[in-house]
């Protein structure tokens, strides 16, 4: 999963995306509207945490535009230090997913997250399989053949993309937009190390496989 965070508290940003890549979910902060505007259009995101009032361009504004955009599947949602029924009908009507007002709870915004994640793609099963492997995406455990895997959170996150794929190819551009966040230098070759130590994890005999200048599949 890749999410933004379109806040201009910057202590509360950093403290909500310290805990959020903990949980494996890559994570991208904007700290003006402007900024978050410009990132939420190019890259594709499944879940965007938006403050309401944000300098340069209005949270409100924002919402309206990319709820009207063509190929923005992002599910927003807002948030707001104003609590009242008229707030989150209005926000609601902006085209937010869903309305958390400030102060919340981290476990609160953490399972709302999860649940717009999951109306983000198309419905699929909470475990994944393919190959002989499964994912289990709410508890982040996997599997090959019953036996427990020990993976990093990029492990588990480029294995979670092939294994929803179901066997077709997916593309270096689709894992690195889904599996990390904007500061990674998609140059790095960081790719081919974390498949190179999934590879190892899964053993034999070999399941991913490289498609040439693609990217790879189960």
């Amino acid at each position: 999963m890749r999410l933004l965070i379109i806040e201009d508290e910057s202590t509360l940003a950093d403290i909500l995306a310290e805990g959020l890549r903990i949980e494996g979910i890559a994570t991208d902060i904007a700290l003006d509207g402007d900024r978050g505007l410009e990132l939420a259009t190019v890259h594709d995101y499944d879940v965007i945490i938006l403050d309401r009032d944000l300098p340069l361009v209005h949270g409100d504004d924002i919402c309206r535009t990319l709820a009207g955009r063509d190929g923005v599947s992002a599910r927003i949602l807002m948030l707001t230090s104003a609590g009242s029924l008229e707030d989150l009908v209005g926000g609601l009507a902006l085209g937010a997913d869903d309305y958390l007002s400030k102060p919340f709870s981290y476990p609160e915004l953490l399972a709302r997250v999860h649940a717009l994640a999951r109306r983000a793609r198309p419905a699929a099963a909470p475990v994944l399989t393919c190959g002989g492997v499964e994912v289990d995406v709410q508890r982040r455990t996997a599997r090959r053949d019953g036996r427990q895997l020990t993976l990093t959170p990029k492990e588990l996150g480029v294995l979670e993309e092939l294994v929803r794929a179901e066997g077709a190819p997916v593309s270096t551009v689709h894992l690195l937009e889904k599996v990390w966040d904007a500061e990674l230098d998609p140059f790095s070759g960081v790719l081919k190390v974390v498949v190179h130590g999934l590879r190892r994890k899964l053993g034999d005999p070999p399941l991913i496989q490289t498609v040439s200048r693609f990217g790879y599949r189960i």
